[in-house]
Formats: C-alpha cells, sequence, structure tokens
C-alpha cells in the first residue's frame, strides 16, 4: 500500500504517462523515493527539464496520503504493473498502463476474454446481431470486453449480463463518475455481477475527447482478440482494431449490407484480412478457444468441509434458489446459511439477491 499511493500520486501529473513513469519505476528501487527524487535523478531517469520540474512543482499540490484516503471512499483498488494480479495479457502490450485503477473486481478467468465493440449510432441489425453472438460466447465461458459507450458497447456488456456472465468495461475518465452518465446504471450492474470498471485514469479525470482513442488500447489489450460488430470508416471501433493489431491480437468482424454506412467498417476491415463472423462459433475457432468451456467448467473448486462438498453438488452457473438448495443437500436451514456465507467470503459462490445463489467460477 505505502508504495501504491505513490503511483497513484505520480498518475496525477498528467504529462507524465506511461512509458515516463515506468521509466521512473525502472530507475527508483520504489515509488516512494521516486516521489522524492531530485532535480538531477529526474534527469538521469531521462525526462526533459520540463517533466523535471512539473514533478517537483506537483508535489506541493499533491498529497499522497489523501489520494489514498479518496481512493478508500470510493471503493476503488489501484493495480500496478509490478503487481502478479495486473491482468497477464495487458501487461503484454506496447506502453501498458503503469496503474490500473478498479472498481468491481477483475474476473478470475480474464485471460479468457474477448473484445466486441462497435459504433455509437447502433442499427436494427447491429442490435439483433450483437447479442445472437454474445450470449453464446458468454455462456462458453468468455468474458467480455467493452467501453461503455452507448450502442454496440452497451449492448454487448448487457448481453453478457443477460447471459450470466462477468464482463469489463474500460472507461476514458475516471471512475468516480461513469460516463456517459446514461450507462450508469449498467455500470452498476456490472459491478454485482462480478465484473469491474477499469481506468487509467484517476478518479476526477473528465472524459475529455482525447482520452478515449488512448483507452482503446487497453480494451484491445486485455482481450484475446477484438469483434467489431458496427462501425464508420472513421468509428473508434477501428481504432480498437488497429490496436490489437499491433498487439498481434486478432481482428474479427460482422459483415453487414453494403450500402449501409455503420457496416462499411467492418467490411472494410475483412477485405484486408478480418476474420468474417456470422455466430459465435467463429470467434472460438479464430481465438482457438473451443475448448474453453470445458477448461473452465473442469477447474474444479476444492471444498475444504464435508458441508461445503455437500453444497457444491447442487450449486452450478445457474441460479438456484436456499430452499431448494437446502431440499437438496438434506442440510438444515442453520448449516446451510452459515457455510453458503462462508463459501461467498472465500470466493466459491456468489449471492445473487433474493436468496439465490450460482457457483462463482
Amino acid at each position: 500500500m505505502h508504495d501504491l499511493k505513490y503511483w497513484v500520486a505520480f498518475s496525477k501529473i498528467e504529462s507524465i504517462g506511461p512509458q515516463k513513469l515506468q521509466k521512473i519505476s525502472r530507475y527508483f528501487p520504489d515509488m516512494r523515493l521516486a516521489w522524492t527524487g531530485t532535480y538531477p535523478e529526474f534527469k538521469r531517469v531521462g525526462l526533459s527539464d520540463k517533466d523535471a520540474e512539473l514533478i517537483i512543482s506537483a508535489r506541493t499540490s499533491i498529497d499522497p496520503d489523501k489520494e489514498w484516503e479518496n481512493l478508500q471512499k470510493l471503493n476503488v483498488q489501484v493495480l500496478h504493473l509490478k503487481q502478479d494480479k495486473y491482468p497477464k495479457l495487458l501487461k503484454e502490450i506496447y506502453s501498458p498502463p503503469p496503474i490500473l485503477y478498479v472498481r468491481g473486481a477483475i474476473p478470475a478467468n480474464i485471460d479468457f476474454s474477448v473484445a466486441v465493440v462497435g459504433t455509437r449510432k447502433i442499427t436494427e441489425y447491429g442490435r439483433q446481431t450483437t447479442p445472437e453472438i454474445v450470449k453464446p460466447l458468454t455462456r462458453s465461458g468468455l468474458i467480455i470486453i467493452s467501453g461503455l459507450a452507448l450502442g454496440v458497447d452497451a449492448l454487448a456488456h448487457q448481453s453478457c449480463l443477460e447471459a450470466g456472465g462477468q464482463t469489463v468495461a474500460v472507461l476514458g475518465c475516471g471512475l468516480d463518475a461513469v460516463y456517459p452518465v446514461a450507462n450508469r446504471h449498467l455500470g452498476l450492474e456490472i459491478m454485482a455481477s462480478g465484473g469491474a470498471l477499469v481506468s487509467e485514469y484517476p478518479p476526477g479525470t473528465p472524459p475529455l475527447k482525447q482520452h478515449f482513442p488512448v483507452r482503446n488500447r487497453i480494451i484491445s489489450g486485455l482481450a484475446r482478440g477484438v469483434l467489431v460488430v458496427e462501425g464508420g470508416e472513421d468509428s473508434g471501433s477501428l481504432i480498437t482494431a488497429k490496436c490489437a493489431l499491433e498487439q498481434n491480437r486478432e481482428v474479427m468482424a460482422v459483415p453487414g449490407n453494403i450500402n449501409n454506412t455503420t457496416s462499411h467498417g467492418p467490411n472494410q476491415l475483412i477485405k484486408m484480412g478480418a476474420k468474417a463472423v456470422t455466430t459465435h462459433l467463429d470467434v472460438l475457432e479464430t481465438l482457438n478457444l473451443e475448448l474453453v468451456e470445458q477448461f473452465t467448467d473442469n477447474k474444479k473448486i476444492i471444498p475444504s468441509s464435508e458441508e461445503e462438498k455437500t453444497l457444491l453438488q447442487f450449486l452450478s452457473a445457474q441460479p438456484q434458489h436456499i430452499d431448494e438448495i437446502i431440499q437438496k443437500s438434506k442440510l438444515n436451514t442453520r448449516i446451510t446459511n452459515a457455510t453458503l456465507t462462508m463459501m461467498e467470503m472465500k470466493g466459491m459462490v456468489r449471492h445473487l439477491g433474493g436468496g439465490n445463489y450460482v457457483l462463482s467460477r
């Protein structure tokens, strides 16, 4: 924690981006020492005169302890690049965010994920196609990554949730305010369902236009591949596809009507070599993940008591009411309640509300 709060403090200095912050972290033994670094040391790091002066000046107005307290109040977690729990796929990209702000929980099987993106001006074709592909992908065990924007992004998140899955939304602003406001409730649903909202920007950062093309590298970086559903030739979703190519990720696209402007982007990607997707099986085949459902099913949770072992026989990815669990397990109500509470604390099961439980993984 002591080191993390200094990562946070550096992230508040807007001109000190991912590459400069990585230079700083490589030079100093820890970020606490970096925060007290001298002008000559910052020069030896490889920073310009302007950046060195900016850091020294910013230290007078940024209090690492107060910034950390604010994060605790907002229930925002911080991951930095050197931690094991930082998403493995994201570590592999060029210029990964040195720190990642998280609300909710990044799913344990985040390595099995696909990004689904597209236009804000979604058509009826997009409204039909997105859930037809996303829902079976979710049921196959994939995590859905998107950007919480209006249109295709929001529908991808929503379709994943309706299929009982987990999804991660990458924002182009601080996590203290969900943007766009119209998707605030969807953001809460994502977190309540075991997913996460993530951003490289600290709380208090507004949703500036220039942030969104930059955050697209995180959407593609978290996933094994990117699927573009709809988008014009200048759509932001094509920026995400470009990021995916640069990151050696698979690029896929849903073909559409050649006379519809929202299909120009995907059709162009297909002409350039992207995989044409007409069913979720095309995605699984492209990502070589046909066996992901079997893999996730075989990741058995190891019980630590006879009661847990008994209850696990009657729990699955499908919600079950506690009354039904008690009836099937033949355990009394008190023991069942106590065991389910303990299993929830361990992350083995998830309470969906109303007495309904599912396996967490």
